[in-house]
């Protein structure tokens, strides 16, 4: 038997407490420490799950192959750094740090430290994206037109340094790019500023590619919802995807169904049948931390590695350079 991978959660808010409740259920991985500047909170959650509890990161004197950055982005870097350059791999939570000078340099240290360096876009690991990427792998949705995703959520007050772009568009920028897999040609946005003290909470984005499919994303910490939806459409149909409830319909195009050839091309839209698609469901979150310990486990590159995760954060600002200078920025 493969011995049990030892982690370590830094920061006991709401992210770390689910990393914590997932590691210890994993049969692979023994959960040892949990760090939060709470003492109180750190206790509470160790003494749960018989770890030990910390205060401060520096302190930490368990054995460690890994550990769940999941602190305030302003802190990421600092954080990751310090376990990187000790040789400790480390998923971080979205975005993966403050700015893209930040975030090359723990996907530098990271390469010259041999460790994994992971970063939790968890929308990458919902049963419907994994199931939306296959069947668009598989040609089922034909040309790709458009990819428009919505999330909406309540003023998150636990979010003061980064506006909604960086903490919320991420997933959906993320997403966009890993189901569509072509380069980025130029990108404008609307952002708005209305309960927030000091960054956007609304925002629109456009990203145009070069193979002509265009991407909309629609966030905001407005709603007194939240929404979690996503819309791809193509020749053949319209998947809609519904992150939340973990379901997936499909709306046929039933000209493309009777009439698809591609010598010629669509020449129309029939609205055919509403096909909902069976998802296994699973926790997201599960999902990815399975993934990252796997990756450790066989010595891989992470589904999610930092260059994506860098990559993300510099399409999210530049969709703030563009609601800034109110033009297109060309990529």
């Amino acid at each position: 038997m493969t011995k049990k991978l030892k982690v370590g959660v830094i920061g006991a808010g709401a992210m770390g407490r689910s990393h914590a409740r997932v590691y210890s259920d994993m049969p692979n991985v023994e959960l040892v420490g949990i760090c939060d500047k709470d003492e109180k909170v750190a206790g509470e959650i160790a003494k749960k799950y018989n770890a030990k509890s910390f205060t401060y990161y520096r302190e930490i004197d368990c054995e460690l192959d890994a550990v769940s950055v999941c602190v305030p982005t302003k802190l990421h870097k600092d954080i990751a750094l310090f376990f990187i350059n000790k040789g400790i791999n480390v998923i971080i939570e979205k975005p993966i740090a403050s700015s893209m000078e930040e975030s090359k340099i723990l996907i530098e240290a990271a390469k010259k430290n041999n460790v994994k360096l992971m970063v939790g876009h968890v929308e990458r690991f919902n049963p419907v994206v994994t199931e939306i990427k296959k069947r668009l792998e598989n040609n089922e949705l034909g040309k790709i037109y458009s990819i428009t995703a919505f999330r909406f959520s309540p003023f998150p007050h636990r979010v003061i340094d980064v506006g909604v772009t960086t903490d919320l568009a991420v997933h959906d920028i993320d997403i966009v790019m890993y189901l569509n897999n072509a380069k980025i040609k130029r990108i404008y946005a609307e952002t708005g500023q209305r309960i927030h003290s000091s960054h956007e909470d609304m925002l629109n984005a456009i990203i145009k590619f070069d193979n002509n499919v265009t991407g909309t994303i629609s966030t905001n910490w407005l709603t007194p919802k939240k929404v979690r939806e996503l819309n791809i459409t193509g020749e053949k149909g319209m998947f809609i995807a519904e992150y939340l409830t973990q379901e997936l319909y499909f709306y046929k195009n039933q000209f493309a169904e009777k009439n698809f050839d591609y010598s010629k091309g669509i020449k129309s839209v029939v609205e055919g049948d509403m096909v909902k698609i069976k998802i296994s469901n699973k926790e997201p979150l599960l999902a990815e931390l399975e993934e990252f310990v796997d990756c450790i486990i066989k010595d891989r590159k992470p589904m999610v590695s930092g260059d994506d995760g860098l990559k993300v954060l510099e399409i999210a600002s530049k969709m703030l350079e563009a609601a800034k200078a109110n033009r297109v920025v060309f990529l």
